[in-house]
């Protein structure tokens, strides 16, 4: 997500639309805008977010920190989220198995 009070961006908008589409195999997977950005949900349940300006982000934990972090992931800032690798974000199965272990965190 991007600063309270933030215009949301093209960006932002695109990268939630192919997000949602990407992981359309999941049900109920559905983006909300929030902050200049957009929230990605799975049963009401926040998993990734979605930067004004774009990038997306899935929830880590230490079970798969290190798969961000060998792939060059970035963390966003204090929050316990992690950029989604452009390779991992255009290889669809990686992207699936990766949001379900980040919809998997978002329940504990």
């Amino acid at each position: 997500m991007g600063v309270k009070g933030a215009k949301i961006t093209q960006g932002s908008v695109l990268a939630a639309e192919l997000i949602v589409q990407k992981l359309s195999s999941i049900s109920d997977i559905s983006a909300k805008k929030m902050f200049g950005g957009h929230g990605i949900f799975h049963t009401g349940k926040m998993f990734g977010i979605i930067h004004s300006k774009g990038t997306a982000y899935l929830k880590v934990d230490i079970s798969n920190q290190k798969d961000y972090e060998k792939n060059g992931a970035r963390k966003h800032g204090k929050m316990p989220y992690y950029s989604i690798p452009d390779a991992v974000f255009d290889d669809v199965d990686t992207l699936l198995l990766w949001a379900k272990k980040s919809i998997e965190i978002s329940k504990k």
